[in-house]
């Protein structure tokens, strides 16, 4: 039996017809850039998360570097982020020439360890970037708090979290900003690369909307030095027809990961932990294994895709050695690197496919 990690297709022919129809009637249309599907799909997904406005750009990269470019992140400035993210939440800040400053995670969640952002609060800090990793937000309450105390940005990071909570509260509450990816992989993905700044200041979603389109203050008059990164229609055609099916699927993944638990709760694993009062998506269902690579060869000998996110923490990576950083100096996001394992959890899998992930661990653990 074959268990994916991903299965585009078949979510594609669940919605087939719907999804034709919608790219069809773009083309008919021929309004292929910043047409009405992507205005409308703006007020869907910012009402969605909570957030008075939503902007759609390029990509989930493209949503954080022109987030920091709206708050006027650039040289001198200093960005705390993570170490234990997608390269994206980082290289962003060093394009921009500021500098990246990687605080460790909360090795239970993952997630940006609040104390540790402290500690590395400088006069050149600017901005505190948190990732919501896997479905589930950062420690937002008390990073807010921290923010506002040193007087500086939040910025959200929510490329896996779309439709995640925190007391009740949808992801675009919180910070300043928070940016989306609609990568065909996620939660709520497109068919390409699509991405979306929320925000509930006026000024900064407007600026991003001129930054979008080359600074563009008007036809053929410019504001500022801005960027080529607009939602392409058809994405937004496609993923207005998928939003309405996203609270299935995050049902449908969160059961999985009921699944999991239920079966899996006496092995030698660390289960993702679900903060008390927070609604963790579960775009991964990651768990912790001492031999890690060892149940990863197992379980792919008996068909079943796993992933790695991620195997090297971002302040190890050799693009980012000018930075000064050396092993150890994030402990909990170098330990997390070696032990963490995603397992299948998308919506499209099946009983029989779940049943034989479990008995594939099982089996390895000798159980």
């Amino acid at each position: 039996m074959n268990v994916p990690m991903a299965d585009l297709k078949a979510q594609y022919q669940s919605i087939r017809r719907d999804i034709d129809d919608a790219v069809h009637a773009v083309m008919e249309n021929s309004r292929f850039i910043l047409g009405d599907n992507v205005g409308k799909l703006e007020e869907e997904i910012s009402q969605y998360c909570g957030a008075a406005y939503g902007v759609g750009v390029n990509s989930g990269t493209d949503a954080l570097l022109l987030a920091l470019s709206a708050l006027g992140v650039g040289r001198g400035d200093e960005v705390i982020t993570t170490p234990f993210t997608f390269v994206a939440t980082v290289e962003v800040i060093a394009l921009l020439g500021a500098t990246p400053v990687f605080a460790d995670i909360d090795p239970a969640t993952y997630n940006l360890d609040p104390t540790r952002v402290e500690e590395k609060i400088t006069s050149k800090t600017k901005v505190i970037m948190p990732v919501h990793l896997y479905g589930q937000t950062a420690d937002v309450k008390r990073l807010t708090e921290i923010a506002k105390k040193h007087d500086l940005r939040l910025v959200c990071d929510g490329a896996q979290a779309i439709g995640a909570e925190c007391d009740g509260k949808p992801i675009g509450v919180y910070g300043d900003i928070t940016t989306l990816s609609f990568f065909p992989t996620k939660n709520l993905g497109g068919a390409g690369d699509g991405g979306m700044v929320l925000t509930n200041d006026t000024e900064i979603a407007e600026k991003v909307r001129c930054l979008r389109f080359h600074g563009s203050g008007g036809v053929y008059s410019y504001k500022l030095m801005g960027y080529c990164s607009r939602l392409d229609e058809i994405q937004a055609a496609i993923l207005k027809v998928k939003l309405p099916h996203l609270d299935g699927w995050t049902t449908m993944r969160r059961n999985h990961a009921d699944f999991y638990r239920s079966t899996l709760s006496d092995l030698d694993l660390a289960l993702p932990v679900e903060v008390e009062g927070c609604k963790h998506v579960y775009h991964q269902f990651t768990v912790r294994c001492s031999d890690r690579d060892g149940l990863r060869a197992h379980l792919q000998a008996n068909g079943v895709s796993t992933g790695i996110y991620y195997p090297y923490p971002l302040h190890l990576e050799e693009a980012y050695r000018y930075l000064g950083s050396k092993e150890g100096d994030q402990p909990e996001a170098e330990r997390a690197s070696h032990e963490v394992i995603s397992l299948p959890i998308v919506p499209e899998l099946s009983e029989e496919q779940m049943a034989h992930t479990v008995q594939s661990i099982r089996s390895f653990f000798g159980k």
